[in-house]
């Protein structure tokens, strides 16, 4: 990272969790709140917070189980529990604010932004609104339960696996975005993983895969959209298979959509002067 301006780690408690977050100073202009996807963490948005820290108060959570933020004991890693969270960090930087949220991220904040429409001056939304819930094929019911408590078994015998050394662990992330800059790589790498005996592993709780019990569907999620009441854009790399089956942009009024070309799913690393001007 070429700034030398680097951001100072905080913390603050939602739900009894302890939940990180990097402030990039400014405190007198608008909060900004970057929200990163799931199994990513805050310091992805490295690229874009420098960019736009002269003009934004600009933070960046870690959601629970990720980065440096507290894991839930009871593995609720629900959209709910994580918009709970994201309307405490803005409490806490100061409401309402401008948000620009991820993948994952971007579908907790629209779900946040529904429920709690007062703490919402703006929204972008990268690749967001695709929903990531199991129950979207099943309704709840015995066989659901059942299936889901499996599940979490698999994942009390599981163990994440162990990168020999960081260059294993940026290999990796790059095979995961190759369009990723090579400059970006190591600080991306050595912010989402830690190490352990033999090696690295990345930081996020294994665990976020299994979710909660009491997610929220597909089907229901146009609810929360239709109550936003900020401004929002809708942002898609052209090429990805999110962009070809979101429907949220009929339901958020006055809601923009826009297309990137010649990017991936993380269209603040592949395209980041086009993800800006949008």
């Amino acid at each position: 990272m070429s700034d030398s301006r680097e951001p100072v780690q905080k913390f603050f408690t939602s739900q009894r969790l302890r939940i990180s977050y990097w402030d990039w100073g400014n405190e007198d202009a608008p909060p900004l709140v970057l929200v990163h996807g799931g199994k990513d963490h805050a310091r992805s948005w490295d690229l874009v917070a420098e960019r736009l820290r002269d003009d934004y108060h600009v933070v960046a959570p870690d959601l629970r189980g990720h980065g440096d933020s507290e894991w839930s004991p009871g593995g609720n890693y629900g959209l709910p529990d994580n918009a709970l969270d994201i309307v405490r960090m803005i409490e806490t930087v100061g409401s309402p604010a401008r948000v620009l949220a991820h993948s994952y991220g971007g579908s907790v904040c629209l779900l946040a932004a529904g429920s709690f429409p007062e703490h919402f001056a703006s929204m972008v939304v990268i690749e967001g609104t695709h929903s990531l819930n199991p129950r979207d094929k099943k309704p709840m019911g015995p066989a659901w339960v059942r299936e889901w408590g499996e599940n979490l078994r698999k994942f009390e015998g599981s163990t994440p696996r162990v990168y020999p050394d960081l260059a294993a662990a940026e290999q990796r992330v790059r095979e995961a975005n190759p369009r990723l800059p090579e400059s970006f790589t190591p600080h991306l790498t050595a912010h989402a993983s830690r190490a352990v005996e033999g090696g690295y592993v990345w930081k996020y709780d294994w665990w976020v895969n299994g979710r909660t019990s009491m997610e929220i569907r597909r089907e229901e999620l146009p609810r929360f959209w239709e109550a936003i009441e900020c401004p929002v854009l809708l942002l898609f790399a052209r090429e990805t298979r999110v962009a070809q089956r979101t429907d949220a942009g009929d339901f958020i009024r006055g809601s923009r959509t826009q297309y990137i070309e010649d990017a991936g799913h993380w269209l603040h690393h592949d395209q980041l002067d086009a993800t800006l001007d949008a």
